[in-house]
């Protein structure tokens, strides 16, 4: 690596070439994604939960991400509702965006899911 230090307006400057600065823009890149995926794993290493990609792309284009967390567990809106004190035609509509809930009603959902209920409104 090529550096020239110079001097500009009393304050030291280092000058190199634009490949050179590039290399170091790259591994400081590099640098910051290990440290992420070291995070990450920690995370998940302490027992937080990964959805998959395919899952997580369908909520960001705009499937109910009750109705997704409900599939994923396994649920039917049979089992799901009564959980939560509510009806499964109840549950179809909130899935469908047809009707809302209480605070308490989501909470509940949330907690039979075992999710938060940010989980349930990722984009809000």
């Amino acid at each position: 690596m090529t550096v020239q230090i110079v001097e500009i307006a009393g304050q030291k400057m280092a000058m190199l070439p634009v490949a050179d600065y590039q290399k170091l823009l790259d591994a400081a890149e590099d640098k910051a994604d290990i440290l992420a995926a070291m995070i990450a794993e920690q995370r998940r290493a302490e027992g937080e939960e990964y959805l998959p990609a395919e899952m997580l792309d369908r909520i960001m284009d705009g499937e109910s991400a009750l109705r997704l967390w409900r599939k994923y567990r396994g649920m039917t809106m049979d089992q799901l509702g009564p959980l939560c004190g509510v009806s499964p035609a109840f549950l179809s509509m909130l899935e469908r965006g047809k009707r809302d809930a209480s605070q308490k009603t989501w909470r509940a959902l949330a907690n039979a899911l075992n999710v938060s209920i940010d989980d349930l409104f990722p984009f809000e």
